[in-house]
């Protein structure tokens, strides 16, 4: 019986392998989740992400076992339309927006879903993150018509925050990737936010990260996003998001973060920026974020080569383990080949496109 599934194992990956699952149209089998653990089973964000699959697909199957540690999807088409889904507090709304831009293009509908809850954590994508770090990446391989608007901001622990995600391309398939650079960066953009406390707290994050940033020889603005009454959430919070751009139009790195009880906002200003430097250092086309996102639109673009120059740190465990998954579910391989400069280490990541084709809008 489990021969007709894709089988994986651990919740490692959790969303990644349901949105394969859903882009290939193969059933998997999830099992062994924290099976281990004094709490067994799925926790309640993955659950509310599975609840959030079946809304934004048709005919797609679900079934999780009694126990909550195996679980079997079977994916429908992907349809879209709008939707409104109320995430848990145990995480932010990134971690349920950013699946979404992998299958928002390729729906038979526009996706307009509005998500409420927290919309900033330590672990998860930030709204500007995904508006500015994850949505130039999906322009590049022709979505073009996506916006991610911040009706109201919720800080942890209880939110109180509403975003409403846009997706107005739908196209085929995306377009073959080629680039083989490292770009370079011409300006530095960024905002601080705060919900529910002191506006200088937003200036001293800004001076903090400035400080840092004085030496880069290029432009740098950050601007201060105070929110007060009822669209400002529930409770008081802080965070600053800060994007690298490069002269090559639509590549760029961001680095986010945000405060906690007891933390200095010049602090968190300079750490962010330090981030941002060392995330800098350690890419190539695309940073550690948005290369998932990268090498999924090539593995599904047009039966044609696709290739992304990226930097050795990049592979790590993460990307290890998506390839193994990608292989697994589409059953397509991505090359590493050593770039041939002198003194670099960096990779070119070479994949083919399945060829997958937006069918979903014929079907129905």
């Amino acid at each position: 019986m489990s021969s007709q599934y894709v089988v994986f194992q651990g919740p490692e990956n959790f969303r990644h392998r349901i949105i394969f699952a859903t882009l290939s149209g193969k059933p998997i089998k999830i099992e062994k989740i924290r099976s281990q653990d004094l709490n067994p089973g799925l926790r309640d964000h993955e659950v509310s992400f599975l609840r959030l699959m079946e809304a934004v697909t048709n005919g797609s199957v679900i079934e999780i076992s009694y126990t909550g540690t195996t679980v079997i999807y079977r994916p429908g088409i992907i349809i879209g339309g709008p939707y409104t889904h109320t995430c848990p507090p145990s995480k932010p709304v990134g971690y349920f927006v950013e699946p979404m831009l992998y299958l928002a293009p390729f729906s038979k509908k526009k996706f307009s879903i509005v998500f409420k809850g927290i919309t900033a954590s330590h672990n998860d994508a930030g709204i500007e993150a995904i508006k500015w770090g994850l949505m130039p990446v999906m322009e590049k391989f022709g979505v073009r018509e996506c916006a991610l608007h911040t009706l109201k901001r919720g800080s942890p622990p209880q939110g109180g925050g509403e975003v409403h995600l846009v997706v107005d391309s739908l196209i085929a398939q995306p377009i073959t990737m080629h680039e083989l650079d490292r770009p370079v960066i011409s300006s530095i953009r960024g905002v601080a936010y705060s919900t529910r406390v002191s506006p200088s707290m937003v200036n001293r994050m800004i001076d903090g990260a400035k400080q840092v940033l004085k030496n880069v020889k290029c432009e740098v603005n950050i601007t201060a996003d105070v929110w007060r009454g009822e669209n400002s959430g529930k409770s008081p919070g802080w965070g600053i998001t800060i994007v690298a751009e490069t002269k090559k139009k639509g590549w760029c790195y961001f680095a986010e973060e945000i405060g906690g009880s007891g933390d200095i906002p010049e602090e968190i200003g300079s750490k962010v920026a330090y981030k941002l430097i060392e995330e800098i250092s350690k890419s190539a086309a695309v940073d550690r974020n948005q290369l998932p996102l990268a090498i999924t639109y090539m593995v599904i673009g047009k039966e044609d080569i696709g290739r992304l120059r990226i930097t050795r740190e990049q592979v790590d465990e993460r990307f290890i383990q998506m390839l193994r998954d990608i292989k697994k579910i589409f059953g397509t391989e991505v090359f590493l080949k050593p770039v041939d400069d002198i003194g670099s280490d960096d990779f070119i990541a070479t994949v083919k496109g399945i060829g997958f084709t937006n069918t979903n809008k014929k079907i129905a």
